[in-house]
């Protein structure tokens, strides 16, 4: 369950965003794609197509399922949606380094996804 206690806020054209401790946005409904491209900037991560393509897949499945899906679930939705090469966890490792199910539900404007650490 995402967190609403603002932590710290990122400023994006002059407008405020609360992040919560871990770096999500307090306020989902405050996601626009460019709060995401600063969000990437502070992963050192700069946005390409094929992470908008990733980035609307985890959006998707939010919308359908009310949650931002783990590892395994973000795999097979990808699959499903793009194709067989883009769902390979290597694929979304490349994308989003570290944890790719936190870090793209992060820059997706998602709450951290269950299941995960």
């Amino acid at each position: 369950m995402a967190t609403t206690e603002i932590y710290r806020y990122l400023s994006v054209d002059q407008h405020q965003y609360g992040l919560d401790p871990e770096g999500y946005l307090v306020n989902m409904n405050e996601w626009s794609p460019e709060v995401a491209e600063a969000l990437a900037d502070e992963e050192g991560i700069t946005l390409t197509a094929e992470h908008w393509e990733i980035l609307q897949v985890l959006r998707d499945f939010y919308a359908r399922y009310e949650m931002a899906p783990a590892m395994r679930p973000l795999v097979k939705a990808v699959a499903r949606a793009l194709g067989p090469e883009k769902g390979r966890s290597i694929h979304l490792m490349r994308l989003f380094p570290g944890s790719p199910a936190k870090v793209a539900a992060r820059l997706a404007g998602l709450p951290k996804p269950t299941h995960c650490l």
